[in-house]
């Protein structure tokens, strides 16, 4: 999710506070000075011919050096409700303000000594104690270090603590979200080591930084210098580090280095142009690092819009998730833009929206990568299904049941108790094969292991060795009960013939059986269930024969003697 708050500190998207009520608006008019006299002169209305009107109730700075604006009220504005001016979004902006009470201004800021604790972050307040009367002016000398365009209104002192309520209520609950996304995408990372969550995470905790420092709610952080606060590279070095992680994030999370190698190379130049700003912005601020940045981010949302929606035509899940979380994003900022950009003002619901649109948008990442990971570990577990068992017959793989026989093994040696292996094949399978075809051999395979597992239980092991060879694993089974196991398998398999392709077959089994002896590895275990088996086919097949585990000790007891 590419910080587009980048575009914010470098003062195109900036939240705006709401928008004054038509009636608020209608009774002001604002005026710019493009200089910076003394007070003195600007009080005794030395430059009021020189004020320049502008067409709404907005202070627009560009940063730089201090200007001299004026507020003028075209009605009366009684003192019985107690009015205040405000100003929105001021950001890192110090504004002085002379009434036509005051000979000496009060200074407000979000920062330092001269902010004001007793009002939210969402605008610096001026107090109007004596009203003002029509024609009556305020002039404010604003030393502003970033543009943000500032909205005028003078609001009753009730309508100003309800206004920060609901501004203190919508910005806890945004800066909260993204703070408990981004402890998730900690405990992701963390616990299960996907680098993807990382990167989310730098970029969510850069939002929440980001969207604290532009908006006041940094200065509750105890510890921090009012010379950090006050630095108008804070919020942009954030910004860009929130960009940066995005760009890398983006590029793993899409897999773009995969699907569209030349978007991936365009999307990390983005990325390196993010990084080599950081750079610039710790050793000094020029301002043609905002437009530089504007013109990167505006590159490298293209850039993600254009692989998202060919990964949606492809039917890529991660896609999905990166187009819908950023559409509502986007939208909502170039409804921002046109409203910091052109002559109208944006709607009082966007300075909320906006950011939560970036709470939406973690979310659904987080869910999306969620889902990626859940897909990973469903392929991972399907393809441990394939190593782990046979796909024609379902029965365990060699690996695999060589893997629990010598498991097996070592349990019963270590708990003294009884194993026993049956090792079976078909009669003749080889002329069914060169008589009828592979396609009817592998038919005739699948019915007899089919027949021969379900007669087993539901611990005992049932694997392919190879060919038509099968490894039956009875654990806790003495040599007599499995003898007996192993004859319920054979008459499995010759008590009906087998039907395949409108051919009939009677199919019998050889089998062998053999019991763990003391001391005895699970090679050699398997090894006299073997000879058990080729005694049977020696014995005119469709039969089962034994190597009991005591004839073994017996045997080692002779060459003992």
């Amino acid at each position: 999710m590419l910080l587009l708050t980048v575009l914010s500190c470098a003062t195109l998207a900036a939240p705006k506070a709401p928008t004054a009520t038509p009636a608020a608006a209608s009774q002001l008019e604002v005026a710019r000075l493009d200089q910076d006299p003394v007070p003195a002169r600007i009080l005794t209305g030395e430059f009021d011919g020189r004020f320049v009107l502008v067409p709404e109730t907005v202070v627009r700075e560009r940063g730089g050096a201090p200007r001299w604006w004026r507020i003028t009220t075209k009605t009366d504005i009684p003192a019985d409700g107690q009015p205040h001016l405000v100003l929105t979004s001021p950001h890192q902006a110090r504004v002085e303000a002379w009434t036509p009470d005051k000979v000496l201004p009060v200074t407000r800021s979000l920062y330092g000594p001269d902010a004001d604790p007793g009002f939210s972050t969402r605008g610096l307040v001026f107090p109007l104690p004596g009203g003002l009367a029509a024609g009556e002016a305020v002039y404010l000398r604003v030393h502003a270090t970033s543009a943000m365009p500032m909205e005028v209104r003078v609001e009753p002192l009730a309508r100003v603590h309800r206004a920060d309520l609901v501004h203190v209520a919508w910005r806890s609950a945004i800066l909260v979200s993204l703070l408990l996304l981004s402890v998730l995408a900690l405990g992701f990372w963390i616990g299960i080591g996907e680098r993807s969550y990382g990167y989310l995470l730098l970029t969510l905790f850069a939002q929440a930084a980001f969207f604290a420092a532009v908006g006041g709610e940094i200065r509750m952080v105890p510890g921090l210098p009012d010379s950090v606060l006050m630095d108008p590279r804070i919020p942009r070095l954030i910004g860009l580090v929130g960009a940066l992680a995005s760009v890398v994030f983006l590029v793993h999370y899409l897999d773009l280095r995969d699907r569209h190698p030349l978007l991936a190379r365009l999307l990390m130049g983005c990325g390196i142009v993010f990084g080599a700003l950081v750079m610039v912005t710790l050793v000094a601020t020029p301002i043609w690092i905002a437009h530089l940045a504007n013109l990167t981010l505006l590159v490298a949302t293209v850039i993600v819009m254009v692989a998202a929606a060919a990964g949606v035509l492809r039917g890529h899940r991660a896609s999905y998730f990166v187009f819908f979380s950023w559409l509502p994003m986007l939208l909502l900022l170039a409804i921002s833009i046109a409203g910091v950009t052109g002559p109208w003002n944006a709607p009082a619901w966007l300075s909320h929206a906006f950011p939560a649109s970036f709470v939406l948008a973690g979310l659904v990442l987080m869910i999306g990568l969620t889902d990626t990971l859940q897909q990973l570990r469903r392929d991972r577990d399907h393809a441990s299904r394939l190593a782990t068992f046979d796909g024609l017959t379902g029965a365990m793989s060699r690996p695999a049941i060589e893997a629990r026989l010598k498991a097996a093994v070592e349990e019963a040696h270590k708990g003294r108790l009884p194993l026993s292996v049956v090792f079976f094949d078909i009669d003749h399978f080889k002329r069914i094969n060169d008589d009828y075809g592979h396609r009817v051999g592998d038919s005739c395979l699948k019915i007899i292991a089919l027949r021969t597992r379900n007669r087993l239980r539901t611990y005992d092991l049932f694997g392919r060795w190879g060919g038509d060879e099968i490894v039956v694993l009875l654990p806790d089974t003495r040599f007599g009960e499995a003898m007996g196991v192993a004859e319920n398998l054979r008459s499995a398999v010759n008590c009906r013939p087998l039907s395949i392709d409108r051919h009939l077959f009677q199919v019998t089994l050889s089998l062998g059986v053999a019991e763990l002896a003391p001391g005895e590895t699970a090679e050699d275990l398997l090894e006299r269930a073997d000879a058990a088996l080729y005694a049977s086919k020696q014995g005119g097949r469709d039969r089962v024969s034994g190597r009991p585990g005591h004839q073994r000790e017996l045997a080692q007891a002779g060459q003992t003697l």
